[in-house]
């Protein structure tokens, strides 16, 4: 009798022990899992009814779509109206297993269904996802505007008003939002980035910098420079910024000005952001102005506090992009920089998007930059296992519209132990669909020795999620840890349940 009362306080205590971790759990639970890759992704959700043949665009030159809504062809519309776009909700997915994201699988947080932040489906260089300086949040960028609106992401902001822009749609904040572990979501709307996209952003002590271009009417804006102007308030917020969360308050972070093109809107258009030694770093990889190489943003080892100057980190190129060509016999001088990661303070990752053509870009891929003697030294760029330019075949998608890899776009890494750097990134195509940036890509990794100066030739990259149908990936970091708070009532309930145990035990002795 006595053995079976001591069964039933210890079965009575382990019911309360399991009562406890279910209330913790509710909680604290972290929805990632620290050390996972999470990797931001759009499905697109639109149908035929979403647009009509013969519907004007939203495009002060009378465009009208010569395609309806059913996804691919609804992104030739790109033909007659180059600022054609579609938003879709704004996914993130703790990647433990390969192969898991599908067009119809549940994501691991919802950001769109949370926050109301769309990212606008085909615009390739958007939603770069960064863990921020402290470990505890992900941060990224997108638009206050519902599923399926068509052309925000050229459109004007609200508080930024470009007279010259073509694309007439609805005045769209560009905003950022934060997730820590448990899926606890801040926005800050912002009037940066107006008549273009907003593309990376990462929470600092200094506050959430962010990376993108403004600006998509005439040249001329760049000349009007009267204070509080059109022209003189696009120039102030575009580039990399300094958000300050929650309030929308933002400055520029700093300019770049060592281009001689005069036009300094578009010789700001960063694309890739990080922070590394407490230093931000961004980079250009487009357009025809500036030069598209990698930059520092301030001083070296000071987080920039504002109104500081951008300048080409040593070695990197410097030529003008309008110089940037490639042709059938020559492709070496071309540079497309995105994502970077710095595995230490001499060793830089650097993710090139490659040409957008058929032609082979020996610079396409990822690329392995050293330090030695103040400057920067390519070594060797990664290019095994992407098969660059071979086309690859998607189900449920149209075979004659197949997409091919070109290169790279968002990347992260970490260091292992043993002496070898784990590298992700998301893949940049091309193909005839009528805007690359809808096609299917695809999430891959690599493994490189940190050590190495050489190609390696064993390496390859393998692919981690595959191209699905609807799907586009855009961004990865690692999963953030759950804040002090949510571990400190973790730890409390799970050191209630070892007390109640043992004095069961105490008790049964």
């Amino acid at each position: 009798m006595a053995i079976l009362s001591r069964r039933a306080t210890l079965t009575a205590s382990s019911v309360l022990a399991s009562s406890l971790l279910l209330t913790v759990g509710a909680q604290a639970a972290p929805l990632f899992a620290p050390g996972d890759l999470v990797v931001s992704y759009s499905v697109y959700q639109g149908t035929a009814s979403t647009i009509a043949v013969g519907q004007s665009l939203p495009n002060s030159n009378g465009a009208v779509a010569i395609a309806n809504g059913s996804y691919p062809n609804v992104f030739t519309n790109s033909v007659p109206d180059g600022n054609f776009g579609i938003t879709s909700p704004i996914l993130l997915q703790d990647v433990a297993a390969p192969n898991q994201i599908t067009a119809t699988s549940a994501p691991t947080f919802n950001v769109t269904a949370a926050t109301g932040i769309t990212t606008s489906f085909p615009s390739k260089s958007e939603l770069a996802i960064n863990l921020s300086a402290d470990g505890r949040t992900l941060t990224l960028g997108g638009y206050n505007a519902p599923v399926n609106a068509i052309a925000r992401s050229n459109a004007n902001t609200p508080g930024v008003i470009d007279p010259t822009n073509t694309d007439i749609a609805t005045p769209t904040s560009r905003s950022v939002v934060t997730v820590n572990a448990n899926g606890a979501t801040t926005v800050t709307n912002t009037d940066n980035y107006g008549g273009n996209n907003i593309r990376a952003a990462i929470s600092t002590a200094n506050g959430i910098y962010t990376a993108g271009n403004s600006g998509n009417g005439a040249k001329a804006t760049d000349s009007v420079t009267t204070p509080g102007s059109t022209g003189a308030k696009l120039l102030a917020t575009t580039g990399v910024q300094l958000v300050t969360p929650g309030t929308g308050t933002s400055i520029q972070a700093g300019q770049y000005t060592g281009a001689a093109d005069g036009y300094t809107l578009k010789d700001n258009n960063f694309r890739g952001l990080t922070v590394a030694n407490n230093t931000v770093y961004t980079s250009k990889g487009s357009g025809s102005n500036g030069s598209n190489t990698v930059y520092q943003v301030g001083t070296a080892g000071t987080l920039a506090a504002g109104n500081t100057s951008i300048s080409i980190l040593p070695g990197f190129p410097t030529a003008a992009a309008s110089t940037l060509t490639c042709t059938v016999v020559n492709c070496t001088s071309y540079f497309a920089p995105f994502g970077l990661f710095f595995a230490n303070s001499t060793t830089l990752y650097v993710a090139d998007e490659g040409f957008s053509g058929t032609v082979s870009d020996s610079k396409a891929g990822l690329e392995k930059w050293s330090l030695i003697n103040g400057n920067w030294m390519l070594d060797y760029t990664l290019q095994n296992g992407l098969n660059l330019y071979s086309q690859y075949n998607v189900a449920n998608y149209p075979t004659n519209l197949d997409p091919y890899t070109v290169g790279l776009r968002n990347l992260t890494g970490r260091v292992n132990t043993d002496g070898t750097v784990s590298l992700f990134a998301a893949t940049s195509t091309n193909s005839t669909s009528g805007d690359a940036g809808a096609d299917p890509n695809q999430i891959v990794s690599i493994n490189d020795l940190l050590s190495a100066t050489t190609l390696p030739l064993t390496e390859a990259f393998a692919t981690i999620e595959g191209p699905q149908s609807g799907v586009v990936y855009r961004g990865v970091a690692f999963a953030p840890v759950p804040e002090p708070a949510s571990l400190a009532i973790l730890g409390a309930g799970l050191a209630g349940i070892f007390v109640t145990r043992r004095r069961s035990r105490n008790s049964a002795a």
